[in-house]
């Protein structure tokens, strides 16, 4: 009866406050998971035991009852008898019965107190493993969504990251574009410079070629007309 011994302290267990002055309630879970499901195995063995005592127990007290009644019938028929003798050996055997009874129910009693505690421990330890089951699951749960929330927050992070990485290359993409602008500009100025040489070179041939023609038409000019090239006629 080691478990009955432990009524009082199984009784008052109270794990869930234990848990809530614990900084990690996760690790000691189990452990008294574990531990109540021994007690619980502890109970149900002994439950059985003190059951089959006190229908025993039981059993014996309603035979005592039984045998005390029929002393008592068979004194009464040893009077009607006139068999006083016999009547004195029934009866003495009734005062027999009758102090037995009153051993055999404290024994009866105290079967019935045992069966009723093992079945509120039964009860309680049920109602803890319950409990902490929950719980476990529950804080399970809660660590579970405390590390997606950290992977997002990870993620989160990473994201700002690349942002951050984009607009530096975007940055970059518009002083390479500002540089190419200008080149480009640069390239129009001196492209334009290129033109505007050709075009005073073909001016200054075109009016070279002009003079020529003016030259010679004047030559031809001249000599129709009998006037040397240097000026005077002949």
């Amino acid at each position: 009866m080691g478990i009955i011994s432990r009524f009082k302290d199984i009784m008052a267990a109270n794990f869930n406050a234990l848990l809530d002055k614990m900084e990690d309630p996760e690790k000691m879970i189990d452990q008294y998971i574990r531990n109540l499901e021994n007690d619980l195995g502890e109970i149900k063995s002994e439950t059985a035991s003190v059951m089959a005592e006190e229908k025993a127990a039981k059993r014996k007290l309603d035979d005592n009852e039984a045998e005390t009644a029929k002393m008592q019938q068979y004194a009464e028929k040893a009077v009607k008898s006139g068999d006083d003798a016999a009547a004195k050996q029934f009866l003495s055997k009734k005062a027999d019965l009758v102090a037995t009874h009153s051993i055999l129910e404290q024994q009866y009693t105290i079967c019935c107190e045992n069966a009723a505690k093992m079945r509120e421990m039964h009860d309680k330890v049920c109602r803890d493993l319950d409990s902490l089951r929950s719980r476990r699951d529950m804080l399970k749960a809660k660590v579970k969504v405390a590390e997606t929330q950290k992977k997002i927050n990870n993620l989160t992070s990473n994201t700002s990251k690349a942002a951050g990485s984009i607009a530096k290359f975007d940055e970059l993409e518009e002083k390479i574009n500002k540089k190419l602008d200008a080149a480009d500009a640069m390239a129009e100025l001196n492209g334009s410079q290129k033109e505007n040489s050709i075009e005073e070179l073909k001016e200054k041939y075109d009016d070279g070629a002009k003079s020529a023609a003016v030259d010679e038409e004047l030559a031809a000019l001249k000599a129709s007309m009998g006037i040397s090239q240097e000026g005077g006629a002949q």
